[in-house]
């Protein structure tokens, strides 16, 4: 150690121990990565509990089931009907029950039961996910897309206006986003008793009413049927092949990411 008014030597030892700890630990400074949880595309704020995993699982497979149906539609209304009927609800599943009952076929009432219970299976997951997420559940269906955001709250505003009437708007024959009506009717306050009874009414008088047209129809619709089932596997490829030839032609034409600006 040098002494006082000495200069210090070569050697001499400038508090290397303190200017290591002064020195910050540059893995610590380091920002980290988010959560999976964290992502803004989620519908929750917060970490997530076992229901909203649970919810946002099922919200997750029905729409692969939706996806993995929609050309099996054709080969199991060719089939069978009933088996149509008790995994989607099918209108035209209804219609042909219908009209096999008109030709004697005596399990007409079992499908009109299957029917009706069907049609509301997955509106639970989505007044549920109402239940936990509310507006949070409106900004996933609504995405990035300025049209599914104009549609979306315009629903979400008449389901808060109407509720009961808004929910039996969804079982009519006309394109509405119906998650969009159950999860505003659950984030406004309607009990799960009240959402089970005004869907069950309305799901009943829907498929009673296109049973009533199948049964109508009766014979002709029938045979319709049976040539249908011959063609049917050539129209659920036909639908498979478009999926396919869709998703390859939005993934080919997606816009890139912006380039962002930098001064010269």
């Amino acid at each position: 150690v040098a002494e006082p008014g000495e200069e210090p030597g070569p050697d001499a030892e400038v508090g290397v121990g303190e200017s290591d700890a002064e020195q910050p630990d540059t893995e610590d400074s380091e920002a980290e990565e988010p959560a999976w949880w964290e992502d803004e595309r989620m519908p929750w704020s917060g970490e997530p509990t076992k229901a909203d995993i649970g919810c946002w699982i099922a919200i997750t497979a029905v729409g692969i089931f939706a996806l993995v149906m929609l050309p099996l539609r054709p080969v199991l209304l060719g089939y069978t009907p009933y088996v149509l009927v008790g995994l989607t609800g099918s209108r035209t599943g209804m219609v042909t029950i219908g009209a096999l009952g008109a030709t004697g076929d005596p399990w007409w009432p079992l499908g009109l039961l299957i029917g009706i219970i069907s049609i509301v299976k997955f509106d639970l997951i989505y007044f549920w996910a109402g239940k936990l997420w509310g507006r949070g559940l409106l900004e996933v269906f609504a995405g990035r897309s300025p049209r599914a955001r104009r549609n979306a709250e315009r629903a979400e505003r008449w389901a808060l206006k109407y509720a009961s009437p808004a929910v039996a708007v969804t079982y009519l024959p006309i394109p509405i986003p119906a998650a969009v009506i159950y999860a505003t009717v659950a984030m406004a306050g309607m009990s799960w008793r009240k959402f089970i009874i005004v869907n069950l009414i309305c799901a009943t008088i829907l498929q009673t009413g296109w049973l009533t047209l199948g049964w109508a129809l009766g014979a002709p619709a029938v045979r319709v049927v049976d040539i249908y089932a011959d063609y049917s596997m050539y129209v659920s490829l036909a639908i498979l092949v478009g999926m396919i030839v869709v998703y390859v032609w939005k993934s080919r034409t997606k816009d890139p990411e912006p380039t962002p600006k930098t001064d010269a």
